[in-house]
């Protein structure tokens, strides 16, 4: 009889560590289903990163998100977040008012990142909330040409099919100093003009002009110790059609710095001489 009830008592002490041990299991699974959907019914939570992952944000990168009915045109965003500093990958919350929400409407979230002269955009767009959508958004961004860029890829383009313009060329000889150029025009239009001065021991300088509409357009310097030499410099400068300095840069020692106002002054005055010398079409 002793030998069954502590058989008894011993089922039953298993019975009770199983009802135990059921309820921490179903605690987990709970606490893991809640973890896949961590994000608020009344928010869109996401991530935002770079398609470049090596580029590198300065501190004053601003990120701006919006959440945006698309069916709706020139509609109020639902939510906007602006982001500064940036820190990459970032992570966002978007709340809000559930409604306002039209389950027949189409949204995206909207996000625009300014990092000086460069702008990021996504060329892709997930929407999210309704039509079977999701309520998270995973955000990459992409880096446009700055209008600095924008001009100098022009200048590329120009430069690689001077070819096919009409090529004058002169020399002239100064004290310590040695000129040479050739002229590049579309009928009597200058469009290009290369410039190699000989200062002997005190360097040599390479200089390519371009103009549009009887103005410097871009202007790309290259200083150097000698004619064969490696430069130890390359100034850029570089305006729009408005008229409006988009690329002033000093690249020099593997670093790209900002070209002072004194230089790209000094670079201006000698392409406006030099339009003048190549009898340009004004």
């Amino acid at each position: 009889m002793r030998r069954i009830l502590l058989s008894l008592a011993s089922v039953s002490a298993l019975a009770l560590a199983g009802c135990g041990g059921g309820s921490d299991n179903n605690g987990q699974q709970a606490a893991a289903g809640g973890s896949d959907n961590a994000a608020p019914a009344n928010a869109v939570t996401g991530t935002v990163t770079l398609r470049d992952a090596g580029a590198q944000l300065s501190p004053d990168a601003k990120l701006d998100l919006k959440l945006v009915d698309v069916s709706a045109q020139g509609s109020q965003p639902l939510a906007t977040k602006t982001v500064q500093p940036v820190t990459l990958p970032q992570q966002f919350q978007l709340d809000f008012n559930t409604a306002d929400l039209n389950p027949d409407d189409m949204y995206i979230v909207e996000a625009s990142l300014q990092d000086g002269e460069r702008h990021y955009s996504a060329p892709l767009k997930t929407p999210v909330l309704t039509k079977g959508a999701k309520n998270v958004a995973n955000i990459q961004l992409v880096g446009e040409a700055t209008p600095g860029e924008k001009e100098l890829s022009g200048y590329n383009s120009l430069k690689k099919n001077i070819g096919g313009l009409k090529m004058t060329q002169g020399t002239a000889l100064k004290e310590g100093e040695s000129h040479g150029w050739q002229i590049f025009k579309k009928g009597n239009d200058v469009q290009f003009v290369i410039e190699l001065v000989d200062y002997g021991d005190k360097g040599f300088t390479s200089t390519n002009y371009a103009y549009k509409n009887g103005k410097p357009w871009v202007i790309v310097q290259e200083k150097k110790p000698s004619k064969d030499g490696k430069p130890t410099s390359i100034q850029r400068a570089g305006w729009n059609d408005a008229g409006e300095l988009v690329l002033k840069q000093n690249e020099a020692g593997g670093k790209v710095d900002v070209l002072g106002d004194d230089a790209v002054a000094a670079l201006k005055s000698q392409a406006d001489a030099m339009y003048s010398k190549a009898g340009g079409k004004k």
